[in-house]
């Protein structure tokens, strides 16, 4: 058994200093510790995938991201540890338990992953070891991940029960609620045949992306397509998988690094696979995240299949999880005077756009690989690794 202090002091002296959870009572003794340390960032996450792509975007940033989490959560985690991490070559560090570890006494909804952790780990490519339970094997394990990072590669530790002494949570007071925010805008007055297309939205962000220390984390299908063919600039990242993780992959970056202006182009589908970050950026983002979602009702590149987006009112739930700034429109002028507003001390921002379905024809897709896009982006903003 060791303290939690001892590893996170040591995994400190490493640069891994952003941490994410979902928590499991394995994990106490270390989400205390890191809550409890002000040299940690520590985010309270909606779901395991949000804690990955959350520690993707703080490695983007130029910090080491750790993603804790109940080897439960695995399945929650699965699509950005295969198609964000492994396709960006993102190294981070997850930090799971072994809950229904075999030959181990645990509740019966941990049967099953207790026997597969170890060999799901693999399948996914992610490189595991098990979490120290002695003090003097914590520099040799943090020295073979270090390794794995040297060589952009994800790294996980799994947690057994019982490896980490007891530690108490830390007392802290409630955050002040701040005041809903007014919704801004006129509202989505236009029938659907009469919405502007998705391109004429994106030029605003291409407008807004222009500005010094500007960046956008686009979602994956039409809308980073798109946006590489009105314009392809080193400080546009064009997500072309893990759908739903936009938005967390963007606060992780935000929180690393507070000098840049962060825009997420998102859609309506990828909003609503997770849209439990929206209470994570309300609560966490910095005044400088930009969340825009251009909504057209549909799974465009998928042949148009209807979201549930018409009956969800998008802007009236992002003010109710504590964005600042929120607009609701259809209309291209409103936008760009939105993201034209004030920024610094007023955000997070968050914009729910309709837009027309479709796209212009030939689409082309990025000419660069996903590893080379992500290190043009980290080259122009001056992250380091």
């Amino acid at each position: 058994m060791i303290q939690a202090r001892d590893f996170v002091d040591r995994a400190l002296a490493r640069r891994f200093d952003s941490y994410a959870g979902v928590p499991c009572s394995f994990l106490t003794p270390l989400i205390n510790r890191v809550i409890g340390d002000a040299r940690t960032g520590y985010v309270s996450a909606a779901n395991e995938g949000d804690t990955v792509a959350m520690a993707a975007g703080a490695w983007i940033g130029g910090r080491r991201g750790v993603a804790l989490m109940q080897n439960s959560g695995l399945g929650n985690a699965l699509n950005p540890l295969t198609s964000l991490v492994h396709t960006f070559r993102i190294p981070v560090l997850v930090i799971c338990t072994h809950r229904g570890a075999p030959g181990v006494d645990d509740e019966p909804q941990h049967a099953l992953m207790g026997r597969i952790t170890d060999t799901l780990l693999e399948t996914m490519a992610v490189p595991s070891a098990r979490f120290p339970d002695e003090p003097d094997a914590i520099a040799g394990v943090l020295d073979d991940v270090d390794q794995r990072f040297g060589k952009r590669e994800p790294a996980a530790l799994v947690l057994e029960r019982g490896c980490c002494a007891p530690y108490p949570l830390a007392a802290a007071e409630p955050a002040p609620r701040a005041a809903t925010a007014a919704v801004e805008g006129r509202g989505h007055v236009l029938a659907a045949g009469q919405r502007s297309p998705r391109q004429a939205f994106l030029e605003t962000i291409v407008e807004v992306s222009a500005a010094p220390r500007t960046v956008v984390v686009a979602t994956t299908g039409y809308t980073g397509r798109e946006l590489y063919a009105l314009a392809d600039r080193p400080n546009h990242l064009y997500m072309v998988g893990s759908m739903g993780c936009a938005s967390s992959l963007a606060l992780g970056l935000a929180r690393a690094r507070p000098d840049l202006r962060v825009v997420v182009a998102d859609g309506d589908g990828a909003l609503l696979m997770r849209m439990g970050n929206l209470a994570t950026i309300g609560a966490y983002g910095p005044a400088d995240l930009l969340h825009v979602v251009l909504d057209n009702e549909v799974h465009d590149s998928t042949g148009a299949q209807a979201t549930v987006s018409a009956q969800t009112d998008f802007a009236g739930i992002a003010a109710a999880c504590g964005y600042r700034r929120v607009l609701r429109t259809d209309t291209v002028d409103e936008l760009r005077e939105f993201c034209a507003g004030p920024a610094r001390a007023a955000g997070p921002h968050f914009a729910h756009v309709k837009i027309a379905p479709g796209t212009r024809a030939g689409l082309p897709r990025p000419h660069l690989a996903p590893p080379d896009v992500l290190d043009r982006f980290v080259d122009h903003t001056g992250g380091s690794r």
